[in-house]
């Protein structure tokens, strides 16, 4: 084996995003945020609902 095969991958660095390229990634982490806000949400309520169904039974 030669020695650059040992080393690791050298990690290029990023360019800054141009206004328009970083709203459009800021805005996707968004969408992703609130759906991930609105599943917990949900299964919070599922979960409340759960309990308070055991709480009438017993």
């Amino acid at each position: 084996m030669r020695f650059y095969e040992f080393m690791t991958p050298r990690i290029k660095p990023q360019k800054p995003l141009n206004p328009e390229q970083a709203r459009l990634r800021n805005l996707k982490y968004q969408a992703k945020r609130a759906k991930d806000a609105v599943k917990a949400e949900k299964a919070r309520q599922k979960i409340k609902a759960g309990q308070q169904q055991l709480a009438q039974i017993n």
